[in-house]
């Protein structure tokens, strides 16, 4: 197990534009900073900044909403194009209650509005969605990464794609893994025995959401630091997927 992490916000990176290539980005605000990759790193990488590189992002001056999202706007003082984006973007609606709506993505994330998002994007006329797949987006910034530090030597790195969401049974909200590469996304303890012998038989820890909360801790929501690095995190290496951390309806007591 890991005896101690750091965790250090990289600045420096700046606005993005669509077709950003953020691993080069990353790689050039790390220099700047005088940090190396070493093997072990864990990279966490916002949403929001490679929602925009991947330029999926929708004006809503382009938007024209159903009757339904504009019924429920009206209810709930809410701007019907917004509602609409987030009803295209749905899935399955879970809840829709006081304003707010639950969903299920097409990714097969239940969340607050499908992921829809308008702060941090200039103007605001602009909403970001989620990427199409976040394990995709995962896996293009940790090989840009490892291909920028050394082409002749590997290293050995992981990539977590966060987001901000709320928690169905605590207030506030924490950043959660939607995307991962290079790293299981659970650590299981299951069949391990503890101190006093006894066997573990439901431990498994969520590890790539643990992660992204901490290094949520030095991004900050206001100021601007959209990647953190986290040393010191003996991650199991595989390819890795965020898909081990929804879980099927099968099981899903609230779905």
């Amino acid at each position: 197990m890991s005896t101690e992490l750091r965790i250090i916000p990289i600045t420096g990176i700046g606005e993005i534009q669509p077709d950003a290539d953020l691993g080069a980005l990353i790689y050039e605000a790390l220099q700047q900073q005088q940090l190396t990759l070493q093997t072990g790193d864990v990279l966490v990488v916002t949403q929001k900044i490679v929602s925009k590189a991947e330029r999926r992002l929708v004006n809503l001056n382009n938007i024209e909403p159903s009757e339904f999202a504009k019924t429920f706007a009206e209810r709930n003082e809410k701007d019907a194009r917004h509602v609409e984006v987030v009803l295209r973007e749905s899935k399955r609606i879970a809840r829709m209650d006081r304003g707010v709506i639950i969903s299920e993505t097409y990714h097969g994330f239940i969340c607050a509005n499908a992921g829809v998002d308008e702060s941090n994007v200039e103007g605001g006329e602009f909403l970001t969605l989620l990427p199409a797949d976040s394990d995709v987006s995962a896996r293009i910034i940790r090989t840009r990464l490892q291909q920028l530090h050394n082409e002749e030597q590997a290293i050995d790195i992981a990539v977590i794609v966060s987001d901000t969401w709320g928690r169905a049974w605590r207030n506030g909200q924490v950043n959660m893994a939607i995307g991962v590469a290079g790293m299981e996304a659970l650590a299981d303890y299951r069949g391990k025995h503890d101190a006093y012998g006894y066997e573990l038989r439901a431990s498994v820890i969520a590890v790539a959401d643990e992660l992204s909360s901490a290094a949520e801790l030095v991004m900050g929501k206001v100021d601007q630091v959209p990647v953190a690095l986290i040393r010191g995190y003996r991650y199991i290496p595989a390819e890795g997927t965020v898909n081990t951390l929804t879980r099927d309806s099968a099981t899903d007591m609230f779905r």
